[in-house]
């Protein structure tokens, strides 16, 4: 039986990991901030699992104040740099760190695979310094996979469930002009994604988004389609500027990306575009 130590397992993708591995005889283990912050008890876990799952981090969209986005960072960075240096310490060590980034990593001026074109704004740069902090593992036993996610779509959590009422309700709209990008991965084939890493022991970089991205207009109209409700409330930017200031970007100004590595390395979709992934959320 593996091992999987989970941090920011209380999270909707943490919580349907746990129990998708449950359901695949995997035990699991939450690691917890007063474990994080003592190095003992970290070394401790860390010696007892076969992997790590890295999903620690403070919920992105928010209002960005100076203060949150330094939360944004250290939520980030400094528990990722926790792991490694536990990872780089201990004697008995984890076959795989799987660590978390976003597709926010990159620009918004074409469709990208993993070597794509970054931005230079903050999310991207938040994401490099993410990135960079878990490939310091540099014990040559521990491989290091890093999935950069799109919006994860799913029905008990995630951007679905803070937009179902309003749509339903006929409130629902597009954000700003509905031509950004939309990338998104429906749950159920993130933790699949997981699974087939560990198990096929796959390192690198994967974009953890559906083959088929859209944009924010085609997800808003074919999610208004599925529940037959009107989506005829427009979102302006400059109100989400009010609401979120700089963080307003993460809903107006998205990306475009595709899973090619995990495509070629096999690994099969079962919700490839934006309809096929709403129709189930919504059990249609």
């Amino acid at each position: 039986m593996k091992t999987v130590a989970i941090a920011g397992a209380s999270g909707f993708v943490g919580q349907s990991l746990v129990e998708y591995f449950s359901k695949q005889n995997y035990k699991t283990v939450q690691i917890k901030r007063e474990v994080l912050s003592n190095a003992s008890k970290l070394d401790e876990l860390i010696e007892s699992c076969d992997i790590v799952v890295n999903l620690s981090g403070a919920n992105i969209i928010n209002r960005w104040s100076e203060e949150y986005k330094k939360l944004l960072y250290s939520s980030r960075i400094n528990t990722t740099k926790s792991l490694v240096e536990s990872i780089n310490r201990v004697q008995t060590k984890p076959k795989m760190l799987i660590s978390t980034s976003a597709v926010g990593i990159y620009d918004n001026k074409a469709t990208y695979d993993e070597n794509g074109s970054y931005s230079n704004d903050f999310l991207s740069n938040l994401c490099q310094e993410w990135e960079k902090e878990a490939k310091k593992v540099n014990n040559g036993f521990t491989k290091v996979t890093i999935f950069r996610f799109g919006i994860v779509l799913g029905k008990n959590g995630g951007a679905i469930s803070k937009m179902m009422l309003p749509f339903k309700l006929g409130l629902g709209g597009i954000i700003g002009s509905g031509k950004q990008y939309f990338s998104y991965v429906h749950i159920e084939d993130l933790v699949r994604a997981y699974h087939f890493t560990i198990e096929k022991e796959l390192d690198g970089v994967y974009n953890l988004t559906a083959p088929t991205p859209t944009t924010n207009y085609e997800f808003t109209k074919t999610f208004g389609k599925i529940l037959n409700r009107p989506t005829i409330f427009p979102v302006p930017e400059f109100v989400l500027k009010l609401i979120f200031s700089e963080g307003a970007k993460v809903l107006s100004d998205g990306q475009s990306a595709v899973p090619k590595n995990l495509l070629q390395n096999g690994f099969e979709f079962k919700y490839r575009n934006i309809e096929e992934c709403l129709k189930e959320i919504c059990n249609k």
